[in-house]
């Protein structure tokens, strides 16, 4: 340990030359405990005990120096105690810095016996002779950090009875500032120690990790309120928070929303306009480690606790008041679950949506990266995505930029700054899919061409739209479009899901049901709303292929089965009335889909197998054009063989293996036989006629033959 003052300066030189703030009203503390101590084990009840203990730790007699050279002559020994004690208040009064002690102290409304019984048993911490002493003292335990009984006698009133140390540590325990591992053993035995975090923060030094799970933020890089990004009307309430605050009116603010939407950058809004720093808790849960930390850590710092719950579905998070802390808490919260419990019990919520084409605009100024500003309106309209997206998205952006030699970026720079986003948690239950050039690789009917091209209107205007209904409309409507895909398979479905993203230059994931549909209670729809959350969150295309695995119509109740079939599917109702995004479900069995779903769906698209001039059009595209096939037996395969796209992109590519292996263009036979195979595939007879073979095929037929007999 540093110490001030060495041991030859003169006797009563006070406490002028410690340490400023914080660290110096902490050295208080720690000397006015040393020096218990050091009275105690001077007082122990045989003389030749006390100068055993000295005489086997010399660097005792060294505190004892150093000490009293604080102390001015006129104050006697026993007068000592007292006068360390003015000392501390004195310090107190006068100090302008935020003292942790004495936060603590406040806050957790702690005796001074129980702040001495806390600095007792980190004093080790501080000077690693004193686990010597300690093991010295506690014979035949040898540990090397102080126990319950031996910190009643040391931390007692010189020559009197020993201190009542359980009472302190009782308090110092519920209040999670001490801990004990050998709990099995009798109470008096109980060793304690104080988490390393804790100490750091005693002495006005905290970490910026103190442990696990928690993150310290300072003011200095939090904005203030007034430059916060938000609609009017929630902005005008978020001016008003500090104010509620103080005024104890409001001891929690929840804010709900997307990830990405700012909430986090609200609260450090308001922690600047109070003057705290953030103690970021996540990733944990109520009553474990660091949760027991985050009160006693955040007094000490002077910070405002800042939670971030991500409760699954229908759950319910219970959140018990923090000990040794009672001033403002912030809570981020996203658009499933709930919170209750104590610290709930003077709360306010409000909902930070996801910002709007001005406010976007506004995102990416505020970046302050450099950006083409004739593009600047296409990319705030075509990209909805939340502000910290947009943050993450402008630095990848101007990367690109300037790997192309360019000072500032443009749109086709953040569509690849998009796609190079993060994106592991979606593509855990997600497949990405490649996009097509947009409708001219999609052969469907003039009916569904026109229903997709209104989609693709939709989708394109699923902002403005908003604006432009009546009032009815206005409160229920959202920016999420949502479209079914009806029909047999193999006619296109995933197709136009691929082509319509290709229009839109979005991205396009396929869920994967098989990772979704989870067997145990509550995880199918966790998984769900995990998915859809950052699917809207970076705003792509998300398709839901064969949807009617989970929008099947509810069954009557009969067993257990039923019950939570119908919960999953009553989740799924909900979730895509107010998702935020496009999605596309794709079903090979409209029927068996719940009518409910179908109020909900936007756009609802029959796709039906192709007809002749359809898959004539079909042959065409996946036929290489140096094929040698006939134009009537091509227009004879159209007219004869009803098959659907998906079944035509296989015999193409069956035939295309044939004309390989015979290491010549693909021709009528090769047709013939890719065309038969498909029908042997679906169980079905071919409608096409034999036809006769060629004299080359004949000849070699007999050589086969031949070389077999």
């Amino acid at each position: 340990m540093q110490q001030p003052l060495d041991t030859n300066q003169a006797k009563g030189a006070g406490y002028s030359n410690l340490p400023q703030g914080a660290e110096g009203h902490f050295l208080l503390h720690f000397y006015a405990v040393i020096a218990r101590l050091l009275a105690n084990l001077c007082s122990a009840p045989a003389q030749e005990a006390g100068e055993k203990y000295f005489e086997q730790f010399p660097f005792l007699s060294g505190y004892q120096r150093m000490l009293r050279s604080y102390i001015p002559d006129e104050v006697l020994a026993e007068e000592e105690g007292s006068w360390w004690d003015s000392a501390i208040e004195q310090w107190e009064k006068q100090s302008p810095f935020h003292l942790p002690l004495l936060a603590l102290r406040e806050e957790a409304g702690l005796s001074i016996d129980e702040l001495r019984v806390l600095l007792a048993a980190g004093i080790v911490e501080e000077d690693i002779r004193f686990g010597a002493l300690f093991a010295a003292l506690q014979e035949p335990l040898s540990a090397r950090c102080p126990c319950v009984g031996a910190l009643g006698w040391l931390l007692g009133e010189p020559g009197k009875a020993h201190a009542d140390a359980w009472r302190a540590c009782h308090r110092l325990l519920e209040a999670g500032l001490l801990q004990v591992d050998n709990r099995a053993d009798p109470r008096s035995e109980w060793l304690l120690r104080i988490p390393t975090s804790l100490w750091d923060a005693l002495r006005g030094q905290p970490l910026t990790r103190p442990a696990q799970g928690l993150t310290l933020q300072p003011m200095g890089d939090f904005p203030p309120l007034e430059s916060l990004i938000l609609p009017e009307k929630l902005h005008d309430h978020i001016m008003r928070i500090p104010e509620l605050f103080l005024s104890g009116q409001v001891s929690s603010l929840v804010l709900r929303g997307m990830t990405g939407s700012g909430r986090r950058t609200v609260l450090r809004a308001v922690a600047q306009a109070l003057g705290r720093d953030i103690l970021l808790w996540e990733g944990g849960t109520p009553g474990d480690d660091s949760w027991r930390l985050l009160g006693p850590l955040a007094t000490l710092i002077g910070a405002m606790p800042v939670l971030r719950c991500d409760p699954g579905p229908g759950e319910m998070l219970d959140l018990p008041a923090l000990p040794g802390y009672s001033g403002p808490v912030g809570i981020t919260l996203g658009r499933s679950g709930g919170l209750r419990g104590p610290l709930l019990a003077h709360s306010l919520s409000l909902h930070v949506p996801p910002p709007d084409c001005e406010a976007r605009r506004r995102f990416w100024l505020a970046t302050t990266l450099p950006v083409e500003m004739e593009y600047l309106d296409d990319i705030a309209a075509r990209f909805l995505l939340t502000g910290g997206h947009i943050a993450r998205a402008a630095s990848l952006a101007h990367t690109y930029a300037l790997l192309d030699n360019r000072p500032a970026f443009v749109p086709t720079d953040v569509q690849q700054a998009t796609r190079a986003l993060n994106r592991q948690a979606l593509e855990t239950l997600a497949t990405p899919l490649e996009a097509t050039n947009g409708w001219s690789d999609l052969v469907v009917n003039a009916g569904t061409s026109r229903d997709l091209q209104t989609l693709e209107a939709r989708c394109k205007s699923r902002e403005a739209l908003r604006e432009r209904t009546g009032p009815a409309l206005s409160y229920s409507l959202n920016r999420g479009v949502r479209a079914l895909f009806g029909g047999p398979s193999g006619t296109g479905k995933t197709l136009a899901a691929r082509a319509l993203a290709g229009a839109l230059q979005m991205d396009l994931y396929r869920v994967d049901l098989a990772a979704v549909v989870n067997k145990y209670i509550g995880e199918t729809e966790r998984n769900l709303n995990q998915v859809l959350s950052r699917a809207e969150e970076l705003d792509v295309l998300l398709l839901l292929d064969e949807g009617d695995a989970l929008m099947t119509s509810r069954t009557e109740v009969r067993n257990a089965n039923d019950r939570y079939a119908n919960l999953e599917t009553n989740y799924l109702l909900q979730r895509l009335e107010s998702y935020e995004g496009i999605v596309v479900i794709t079903t090979n069995a409209a029927s068996r889909i719940d009518s409910a779903f179908a109020r909900r769906i936007d756009v609802v698209i029959d796709f039906a197998p192709p007809e002749t001039a359809e898959r004539w059009l079909i042959w065409q595209s996946h036929l290489p054009p140096a094929h040698a096939i006939s134009p009537p037996f091509l227009e004879e395969i159209a007219n004869r063989c009803a098959l659907t796209g998906g079944q035509i992109r296989n015999a193409a590519l069956h035939t295309t293996l044939l004309a390989l292996g015979d290491g010549g263009p693909i021709n009528d036979s090769h047709l013939e036989a890719g065309v038969r195979r498909e029908y042997r595939k679906a169980g079905s007879a071919c409608p096409l006629q034999p036809r006769p073979a060629k004299q080359g095929q004949v000849d070699h037929l007999r050589r086969f033959a031949a070389g077999l007999s």
